[in-house]
């Protein structure tokens, strides 16, 4: 068997990604002045449904962005997944206030059932806050997480939040593309139905600016606030008056440039994935003890990553399967580890993390590239059934 190298997720450069940059370096706005970066916003807000967009220089910013327009102070709590990338929940820190991490369910999302149960057992509603009983600190804010493109279940979550006076953040960072086709919520994206969402453009993600991320809202108000924090709080564009601590959060043209060119083949590529996903799930769930991961039913996905699910029937463990992949030239990943368990965060607050720990040690992931040919595909079947 030809050994070859297959990379988990690179970019795929074949619209007019160099066409626009190009243009952007004639006309020398290549920092954070430029029409692409209108353009940009503008064509993600159109293309999700939203009211606007405020383009940022990656997902975590944004999320810190949407935490502080929602009123998130350090006297707060926020709720947040423990099965995340880090950068989901760090920007609670850098506003001082403190996470709650929230177990699975089986589509790898937030778990609204233990969600609804933590709100009903470990907290009061007081005077329309929610209270932690434990710490007496207000929780103010849900950060969700649309995880490898699949749809947490927002029906169950909205429900909770207007319950108990929640905003809901939505990290979509790998979920630019998925949406309900059935449904409360038939038609919308995510990221567009909680108080605010954020998009990721970075180098992995189905479209890229390189770096680069999208706050998105239908709340006027909240757009506002935010692009005047992303921009350093300048109340005076000529004379620097600013009225309040802001940040240099700002998108530059080369970027907006290259995401225009990304974005116009967005629905493509989601082609590519779902195509590829189909593949490879028809052939390894013939594998015993292999399965690929289901998105959730009710949804069209983006299909951004696979994840491929083993249990003890098959020989290798995720481990063994990893470094034997790899060894035949393919490129995987683990899911990250629990945050709640990382050193910066030993101490906060936990209810009933136990399906996240199933999958941490059950999950990984497999090349998914957008340029991934049908001949990668099948290599990476016949090195998993090989290893079998």
């Amino acid at each position: 068997m030809e050994k070859r190298f297959i990379p988990l997720s690179v970019p795929n450069f074949k619209g007019r990604e160099l066409e626009y940059i190009t243009r952007a370096i004639e006309t020398e706005w290549v920092s954070s002045g430029g029409p692409y970066v209108k353009e940009f916003e503008n064509r993600i807000a159109d293309y999700v449904q939203v009211q606007g967009a405020v383009s940022c220089q990656n997902g975590t910013s944004g999320l810190h962005i949407a935490l502080l327009v929602c009123g998130v102070t350090k006297e707060d709590e926020v709720i947040v997944p423990t099965l995340t990338f880090i950068a989901t929940v760090n920007p609670v820190k850098y506003i001082g206030a403190e996470p709650i991490f929230m177990d699975c369910d089986d589509s790898l999302t937030m778990d609204g059932d233990k969600l609804l149960e933590f709100c009903q057992t470990e907290c009061s509603f007081v005077e329309g806050k929610l209270i932690n009983k434990k710490t007496q600190r207000q929780i103010k804010a849900l950060v969700v997480v649309h995880v490898f493109g699949n749809m947490v279940d927002m029906e169950k979550i909205m429900a909770i939040a207007e319950k108990y006076n929640l905003n809901v953040i939505e990290d979509a960072a790998e979920a630019l593309g998925t949406y309900y086709t059935e449904g409360k919520y038939q038609g919308k994206f995510a990221g567009t139905i909680g108080t605010i969402g954020v998009y990721s453009f970075n180098g992995n993600k189905i479209i890229t600016t390189g770096g680069g991320g999208m706050i998105v809202s239908n709340n006027e108000r909240l757009l506002e606030k935010a692009k005047h924090l992303t921009t350093q709080a300048k109340t005076d564009e000529i004379f620097y008056i600013h009225d309040e601590v802001g940040f240099n959060y700002r998108m530059t043209n080369l970027q907006a440039a290259l995401g225009l060119a990304q974005l116009e083949q967005l629905e493509d590529f989601i082609k590519i994935k779902q195509e590829n996903y189909k593949l490879y799930k028809e052939h390894i769930n013939r594998i015993p003890g292999l399965s690929l991961l289901e998105f959730r039913s009710g949804i069209r996905s983006n299909y951004w990553f696979y994840s491929l699910k083993y249990d003890n029937e098959y020989r290798l463990t995720r481990d063994e399967i990893i470094k034997h992949l790899l060894a035949k030239g393919i490129q995987t990943r683990p899911i990250w580890g629990l945050i709640c368990e990382q050193k910066p965060y030993q101490n906060n607050q936990t209810y009933r993390i136990e399906k996240a720990k199933y999958y941490l040690e059950h999950i990984v992931n497999i090349p998914c590239s957008t340029n991934l040919t049908r001949d990668d595909v099948f290599y990476v079947i016949e090195c998993l059934q090989k290893a079998q």
